[in-house]
């Protein structure tokens, strides 16, 4: 049991970074020159952090959820 409490915690941190490092490098997609005003690159930069962690932590808040769930099916039907 206590395997399962210390491999969880670990694996939402991974989950995280994970999640959070794909969404930066899909935002890089993004052609910020059309949106952004001339000599605020700081504040785009910025923009593009919090919208990765915005993105990232939800995504895998969603799959850590999804896995967490589909975990607990089995005891439904004991």
């Amino acid at each position: 049991m206590t395997n399962i409490l210390l491999y969880n915690p670990l694996l939402a941190i991974l989950s995280h970074i994970f999640f959070i490092g794909l969404s930066f490098y899909a935002l890089q997609a993004i052609m910020p020159e059309k949106i952004i005003k001339k000599n605020q690159v700081f504040r785009a930069q910025l923009l593009f952090i919090l919208l990765s962690f915005a993105i990232g932590s939800t995504v895998s808040n969603f799959f850590l959820d999804i896995s967490y769930w589909s975990g607990r099916i089995p005891t439904y039907f004991q």
